[in-house]
């Protein structure tokens, strides 16, 4: 019977949040596209964003959610991770995450690549790290497969659904590179493994203008062959790089405008040695500032002694965001395999101590992403008719006091910590018309 009556309250939940307006009236809204709206109303409907403001007529078979003393953000979104993702296209050497493969002799063995797999088709809706992130305030992520050299397209997806068809935003977000060793041959080293990238797109203008006369005139030539592999790499709107060192940052911006290929640098531990070398690239280029800041290794022999330049770097490293923030160059953060609610914020609170404002450490982990990967006019802003994809907080977001109440994805509510949800702290759910 307590099982029967948890699955219709359940279902009655559902239908209420799917089919009837949802309203959080008295809370401050930060909008992040524009200013706070302190004592605002959001009516969200059909997992949209219906209105919001003050002064909003409230729809009279609306649930209410009271927000007094509750700030909403929009949902916050990791621009890089690999949640959901299964273990085969998890960071690694090998070629797609197989154990086995034939040696590589050459690139036509197209050694570590698996351009084609898109995160999207790979989606894993049971992954445990889903709740975790959504507990400290993610709605959203761009998930890629991290295995390989060309380790595949990503896809921004929301981080909750019965099915992955249900939490996909957008199927193609960028093909994700690494610098990797193949670990089977051929690429052994950095110097190889850049040789055969600028190979791939060689060979990909080549099929792609040989595919072009082919479909002008069949009848004239022989049908080229089919490359899964070059498929992918003409498929991907951009291409993430990894540059972390200066020295990194500077070879991966030359390496991306000798492929003439829209590009985003991921890593930047030093990003605040080379806001000079990313200003002076028109248009700019967008960079990921990991989460993981240096640190030394735990397993470190005590008796070492850190050279100055490891000193420096932990110490520099999480002043890179404002450095990029001053320096005008759009930068998103991205979690590099965190997913625990305290260490987020922790790595967060880390770039605020070293300069950053905590209105861009907002708009870092919301509209920029949003912007960087082309779906800002669904997601990263609280505006009327976008997604209803939302955090509200007890107190300011990255407070180490702050709770985070709840979050809405597709304007479905969840809790972030369901056995409390009795308690006084809870923001109460009512029918208007009951009222």
């Amino acid at each position: 019977m307590r099982l029967l009556a948890a699955l219709v309250l359940a279902g009655i939940t559902a239908w209420a949040q799917n089919l009837q307006p949802v309203v959080i009236r008295g809370a401050n809204i930060v909008t992040v596209s524009g200013p706070i709206i302190a004592k605002g109303t959001l009516i969200l409907r059909d997992g949209l964003i219906e209105a919001v403001g003050t002064n909003i007529p409230i729809p009279p078979d609306a649930w209410i959610v009271e927000g007094e003393g509750l700030t909403i953000y929009p949902g916050l979104i990791d621009a890089a991770s690999n949640w959901g993702m299964p273990p085969n296209l998890a960071p690694g050497p090998g070629r797609g995450g197989q154990n086995v493969a034939p040696p590589a002799r050459g690139p036509e063995d197209r050694p570590a690549t698996t351009s084609w797999v898109k995160a999207a088709d790979e989606l894993r809706v049971a992954d445990p790290r889903f709740e975790r992130v959504r507990a400290a305030g993610f709605t959203s992520a761009v998930v890629f497969p991290m295995r390989g050299i060309f380790c595949g397209q990503g896809s921004v997806v929301n981080l909750a659904g019965d099915k992955p068809a249900a939490m996909v935003l957008a199927p193609s977000a960028g093909q994700f590179l690494t610098m990797s060793p193949s670990g089977n041959g051929f690429p052994a080293a950095l110097m190889g493994t850049i040789a055969y990238i600028r190979q791939i797109y060689l060979d990909a203008r080549y099929y792609s203008a040989l595919k072009d006369a082919y479909a002008r005139d069949p009848r004239s030539m022989r049908r080229p062959d089919y490359d899964r592999a070059l498929e992918g790499v003409l498929e991907s709107k951009r291409i993430l790089l990894p540059a972390s060192r200066v020295v990194e940052i500077d070879r991966m911006l030359r390496f991306a405008a000798e492929l003439g290929q829209p590009a985003i640098l991921y890593g930047m531990q030093e990003g605040f040695r080379a806001t000079e070398l990313l200003k002076n690239v028109k248009p700019n280029t967008s960079v990921l500032v990991s989460l993981k800041w240096p640190e030394r290794p735990r397993d470190a022999n005590p008796a070492d002694v850190d050279s100055y330049r490891d000193l420096e770097l932990r110490d520099r490293a999480p002043s890179t965001p404002a450095a990029l923030g001053k320096a005008g160059i759009p930068f998103a953060f991205y979690s590099d395999g965190l997913d625990q609610p305290r260490d987020l914020q922790k790595a967060v609170n880390k770039a605020i101590a070293a300069g950053l404002s905590r209105q861009d450490a907002v708009r870092a982990l919301t509209l920029t992403p949003a912007e960087i990967y082309g779906v800002a006019d669904r997601i990263g802003s609280i505006e009327k008719g976008k997604i209803a994809n939302l955090v509200v907080t007890r107190g300011e977001l990255f407070e180490d006091t702050t709770k985070v109440e709840m979050v809405f994805i597709d304007g479905r509510r969840y809790f972030t910590a369901p056995e409390a949800d009795t308690s006084a702290s809870r923001a109460p759910l009512t029918r208007e018309n009951e009222r």
